[in-house]
Parts: structure tokens; sequence; C-alpha cells
């Protein structure tokens, strides 16, 4: 294999990996790192303190500035917009850059907007247009003017209220449970009993509540407990994976509940203003039993 580099680009950088391209009026700075398999689209300009992975494709208009990483199979958008200086000054400069990391597999839209010193997580997507203020968590999708999560990628979207979950690409058992409910002229009284509508024994529980649209609660899974999810109030949307499939139910209803199993990473966001979301675990709170990190995930689920 070769490099192919278009005679009108200014490419100083020796290290460069066989069957990148880099097109027309190109700068690229000497102590840049570019992978194999690279695309550098026209009119881009690359800095010193860049470190760009394999397979990236980086389209017109970019510029990559002092302290930016991009990992493999990332796809950076026309004209998106890197900082690596909070407060710029003409004529000077920070003692040293910050980081911002684009994890793998991870897509940046069009004329979008990151901010120095974030990270954009693994097989994430940015919207174009977005302005990034803050980390991306891994496979989340985000929009807007500050950037929020909408979305997660490669999910299954059940239909509201399904209460069995039978189709379901990848849990077996129901995920979704009825809870038995007593209506009336004086209210309504939703009623679950151990063993019956409930799949455990609750031992703690807990309510959440007052959370902006825009935030995103769990973002983690358990080793050992058990949890189940009514929404007693307002609306939620539950994202549910296995390390495999990643599947989103929502809850709006409060005669239905949601169990997750030990050993699923479960993530709530979607939250409706007036939302209250209870939470029953069968265990009591135990900081050990929790994993918080997602690559930690993968790794504990490969293990067990």
């Amino acid at each position: 294999m070769e490099i192919h580099i278009h005679h009108s680009a200014d490419v100083q950088s020796d290290t460069i990996g066989d069957g990148t391209n880099i097109w027309q009026f190109c700068v690229v700075l000497p102590k840049a790192r570019i992978g194999r398999d690279c695309n550098i689209c026209s009119h881009c300009f690359i800095e010193n303190d860049v470190i760009v992975g394999d397979r990236v494709t980086v389209k017109c208009g970019v510029q990559l500035w002092d302290g930016l990483r991009l990992e493999d199979d990332v796809f950076i958008g026309p004209n998106v917009t890197f900082t690596n200086d909070k407060y710029p000054r003409s004529k000077q400069h920070p003692k040293q850059f910050p980081t911002t990391l684009v994890k793998k597999g991870a897509s940046i839209g069009a004329a979008a907007t990151i901010l120095p010193g974030i990270t954009i997580g693994e097989n994430s997507m940015v919207a174009a247009g977005a302005v990034v203020t803050q980390d991306v968590p891994v496979n989340a999708i985000v929009k807007g003017v500050p950037a929020a999560i909408t979305g997660y990628t490669e999910t299954f979207t059940h239909s509201e209220n399904n209460v069995i979950a039978s189709d379901s690409k990848k849990f077996s058992g129901p995920v979704l449970y009825s809870l038995g409910a007593i209506r009336d002229i004086r209210g309504n009284l939703v009623v679950g009993e151990c063993s019956k509508e409930l799949p455990f024994e609750p031992k703690r529980l807990f309510m959440v509540y007052d959370v902006p649209n825009s935030k995103v609660r769990g973002a983690h899974a358990h080793k050992e407990c058990h949890q189940f999810l009514v929404a007693a109030h307002g609306s939620i949307s539950i994202i549910l994976d296995d390390g495999k499939t990643r599947e989103e139910y929502t809850l709006s209803d409060p005669t239905l509940g949601i169990h997750i199993m030990p050993g699923v990473w479960a993530i709530q966001y979607k939250y409706s203003q007036d939302a209250v979301l209870l939470v029953l675990a069968s265990h009591k709170y135990d900081s050990v039993d929790y994993i918080r990190d997602y690559n930690e995930f993968l790794a504990w689920k490969k293990s067990n």
C-alpha cells in the first residue's frame, strides 16, 4: 500500500500510515501523527500535537488543533469546529492545551462545535450544528445548543407500554410487568405483591424527581442487585443494555414496572417535567455492587 498526497497539499509530517489519502490544499504540520487508511479531505489543517487513528475520515474545511486525539474509525463531518482554548487572546497561549478526545467509532456531524477538553464517547453521535459543552457518554446521540442527549445508537425501541416484551431481540422473559390497579370514584390504587407482580422482595426503595429533561440518571449496572422501576407520575425512558443488545422502553403508566436484572447496564432519561420515578431494590446499598464505567461493564460481562 502507499500514501496518496495531492500535489497541492503541504504535508510536513512523515508519520502517516499506509493507505491514507490527503487531498487538495491541506496543511499537516511536522509532528502530527496520522494512522492507516485515513481520508483527509480538501482544505483541512492539522497542527503538531494531533494524533489521528486508523480509518478516520475528516471531511472538508476542518481544523485539528493541538491537543486533539481522534481514535480509530472516527468520522468528522464538514466544517466541524474544534477548539483548544476557552479564553483565547491574540499571541497569548496556555502552557499546555487541554486534551480533546474523540473515542473509537464516534461521529460528529457537519458544522458542530466542540469545546476544549471534552471527551466524545465511543460509538456516540453528535448531530449537525450541535454545540458540545460537556462530555458525551458512550453510545449517546446528542443534538442542540447546548447539546443534550436525545437517544442512543443501535437501540431497539419498544412501543410505549408494551406490557409483555415478546418483541425483545435479546432479553429473555418479561421485562415489563403489569401491576394490579383498583379504580373507583375516590381515586386509583396500584398494588404489587412480592413473588406475584413483583419479581423479588425489595429491601430498599428510593424516588427520583425534579430531573431536568436534558439530564441522564443511572448509567450503571449492578452485579447482584435487582431493581424494579415504576413511573409513579409522568413519563421516563429506560435504556437496557446487556453488552450486546440495547433496548429502550417508555414508562408513563403507574400500573407498569420494569425489572432490571443484575448484569444489565441501565440508563434513565427523557424525564417529563412532572416525572417521579419509584425504584425498588433487592439489596441494601453497596457501592461495590455498582459498575459505573461502560468499558469495565463490558469486560465484566465477558469474564462472567
